[in-house]
């Protein structure tokens, strides 16, 4: 790796974003990359939206109104929209669709001149989505992505946003290896993408045949996600449609420069724009406020499991390194470079950790309920095996299910439900080596680019404690839940 130069990099290039509203891909570009460096040439940002006018709309209303501009609106102050016009062009489209919905053809032809790196966060994240939905979206989307940056005649790199937990529940230290196409997590079960296609148009062909109405529909292709996912050893339809969205990138990349970003949880920001900025509740953060507002009066963990959390900037900011460092690299077909972003190797935290500071922040700032009073919690009982949470659901739920209405009991049913997707991160057992992105830490050290606190994103430098009850819940209660 050469010498590194964040912001001269940044100078004159085209940038393609697909998943331009979601929370990384927002901060990642329509603020960080503006404000670090205004003469990027352009940022072509891809919004589902039927037409130009509805797209820009969406990104003004749930990009650049937010809070999360604040900075930006500072430095700019009226002339932010005009500069923002300027820099950046909103391109109705969607990953799931053939040239990426992309209609003006003109436009299409502009960026597959202009465009020099391709950032690929187009995702749906919800666990027991249906599954064509994931396939389409997780799977197909980046196949896409890939065809459309293979095309582009300027292009530097593509970088594909992953997640960490497509390893599945394995147990020990997870290393920065790629996917091979077909692998399973499960031996005994070979994995055919095309084959998974191929069975859910015959189960969709099916359902229309029966006149299934949407919920039925719905129900029925979430159920056939997760057992496709079970059946090949992941745990549910998210991490499976992302790892057979790896393994057709990786088996399909040719000579282009691929990199992925395998993130863990993703906490607020820690530093930039400023500290707690977050928008909506993000994994273990529904557990943190569902306990605060003492809706949860059992949690299900082991105690010692090492939560791995990440605060947002800081994976904004690995990205932006590994773009500088690799683009034009030259690589073999068979080269592919995996950078996880998390804290587990370096500054590992328990979830004992995480609910004793919890359990601090509420007691001393407790939540105000609907009638104006203060909601006392207590440390509450924590269920650190399956088995015991089992047992607290029947004594405490199922048993007496003859004094409990219906529609009690299809919550307790959701609930259970919940549980059941959750429970393979509750209990993770894993730790994420991130060789990679530590060798990408020392060119930040020699570099100075630290002490310029243009970039930085070693999480051995956070203060659990700290963070997390001055920073990532006050972050949580101002801009992702109603607290009163």
């Amino acid at each position: 790796m050469e010498s590194v130069n964040i912001i001269q990099f940044l100078e004159n290039k085209s940038i393609f974003v697909t998943g331009a509203t979601g929370f990384l891909a927002k901060s990642i570009l329509a603020e960080k990359i503006l404000r670090i460096q205004p003469n990027t040439k352009k940022m072509y940002l891809l919004v589902r939206a039927e037409d130009t006018h509805s797209a820009m709309q969406r990104f003004l209303n749930e990009v650049v109104e937010k809070e999360l501009f604040r900075v930006l609106r500072e430095k700019w102050g009226d002339n932010l929209h005009s500069f923002i016009s300027e820099k950046v062009a909103v391109v109705p489209g969607d990953v799931s669709e053939d040239n990426l919905g992309i209609r003006d053809s003109n436009l299409w032809e502009q960026m597959l001149t202009q465009t020099n790196v391709v950032l690929n966060f187009a995702a749906t994240t919800n666990f027991d989505e249906r599954y064509d939905v994931a396939l389409e979206t997780n799977t197909m989307g980046a196949l896409r992505v890939l065809s459309f940056a293979k095309k582009c005649v300027n292009i530097n790199m593509i970088l594909h946003v992953s997640t960490a937990y497509v390893c599945g529940e394995g147990s020990g230290v997870i290393t920065e290896k790629p996917f091979y196409m077909g692998e399973s997590l499960n031996e005994t079960c070979k994995l055919d993408i095309t084959a998974e296609k191929k069975l859910v148009e015959e189960k969709l062909n099916q359902l229309r045949q029966e006149n299934a109405n949407e919920e039925a529909v719905t129900s029925i292709m979430k159920d056939l996600g997760i057992e496709r996912a079970r059946l090949h050893g992941w745990p549910n339809t998210y991490v499976f449609s992302k790892a057979m969205g790896e393994m057709l990138l990786c088996c399909n990349k040719d000579n282009l420069p691929l990199v992925i970003i395998r993130h863990t949880m993703i906490l607020s920001t820690y530093k930039e724009p400023f500290p707690g900025w977050i928008e909506g509740l993000r994994t273990i953060d529904g557990v943190i406020i569902g306990y605060g507002k003492g809706k949860l009066k059992c949690l299900l963990a082991n105690p010692d499991a090492i939560f791995d959390l990440i605060p947002a900037d800081m994976v904004v900011d690995t990205m932006l390194m590994v773009m500088v460092v690799n683009a034009n690299q030259l690589c073999s077909a068979d080269s592919i470079l995996i950078y996880y972003v998390g804290s587990s190797m370096r500054n590992p935290i328990k979830f004992s950790n995480l609910h004793k500071f919890s359990y601090c922040y509420f007691t001393k700032n407790p939540y105000i309920d609907k009638n104006g009073k203060a909601v006392q919690i207590s440390k509450g009982t924590v269920l650190d095996t399956w088995a015991k949470f089992q047992r607290y659901m029947a004594i405490r739920y199922l048993l007496p299910l003859k004094n409990i209405c219906i529609n009690s009991d299809r919550k307790i049913k959701f609930v259970l439900r919940l549980a059941e997707l959750y429970k393979p991160y509750l209990f993770f057992n894993s730790t994420f080596d991130d060789s990679n992105t530590e060798k990408l830490r020392m060119k930040i050290r020699e570099s100075g680019l630290e002490k310029d606190a243009i970039i930085g994103f070693d999480p051995k430098c956070i203060n659990w404690e700290d963070y997390i009850i001055n920073i990532h819940i006050p972050g949580l209660v101002k801009h992702a839940v109603n607290y009163s």
